[in-house]
């Protein structure tokens, strides 16, 4: 595949996503530790465990498989959770993407719901349709997470079904095991529609939160 999975840094006035670096691990071990009752479905590292994580990612992102974000509150400047483009997939063309993952995600307590997810979302969507022309993002949660289902199915996106044991289990004390997973998505077609319904929630975080344009 020529296509090389790299992500640019994205610009918001709620968040910004920056490539995921060494740099950022000291804040996001603070971040990760804040609150963890939301973990429940979903692996974040413990602050030791931080520094791994992000070799980890970045061994990933190496190998061509994933793009990691530092989600940086605009706020407080500080790395308050992470993201990341998953999976591509050049089905027609070796050098052209045709449908990308948006996943490994995860904000501090003190983040969610503030509209940092939201614009994320938006920034990660806009990029993937509008950069690199694909014709689907896709997203996919442990099937028993009602909470992140709700809120992907807040970003517009379409429930496509549910897969059983699909992929690796997050979940506390279910090492080695599958999880079913929850598989959504946004089609190049439906990409304007989410986009406004994702704009008019920004809306709701007051004046002038939407992002800029690239």
């Amino acid at each position: 595949m020529s296509f090389e999975l790299v992500g640019p840094v994205l610009r918001g006035t709620l968040v910004r996503l920056e490539p995921l670096e060494k740099r950022h691990a000291a804040e996001l071990a603070m971040a990760a530790e804040e609150d963890r009752e939301n973990y429940g479905f979903t692996w974040v590292p413990r602050a030791h465990e931080v520094g791994d994580y992000i070799d980890a990612q970045l061994e990933r992102a190496a190998a061509g498989r994933l793009a990691p974000y530092a989600q940086i509150s605009v706020h407080s400047g500080r790395a308050v959770g992470a993201t990341s483009y998953w999976e591509p997939r050049c089905w027609l063309s070796d050098d052209r993407l045709d449908a990308v993952e948006v996943g490994f995600t995860w904000l501090a307590r003190s983040a969610q719901g503030t509209g940092v997810n939201t614009e994320a979302k938006l920034l990660l969507f806009r990029h993937a349709f509008e950069e690199w022309g694909v014709c689907r993002v896709d997203l996919k949660t442990d099937a028993r997470n009602a909470r992140s289902r709700a809120a992907i199915e807040k970003t517009g996106a379409r429930f496509e079904g549910v897969l059983r044991n699909w992929s690796r289990s997050w979940a506390p004390g279910e090492e080695g095991r599958l999880r079913d997973s929850a598989i959504f998505s946004v089609t190049a077609a439906e990409w304007p529609r989410c986009r406004e319904r994702l704009e008019n929630r920004l809306d709701g975080f007051g004046p002038d939160r939407k992002p800029s344009a690239p």
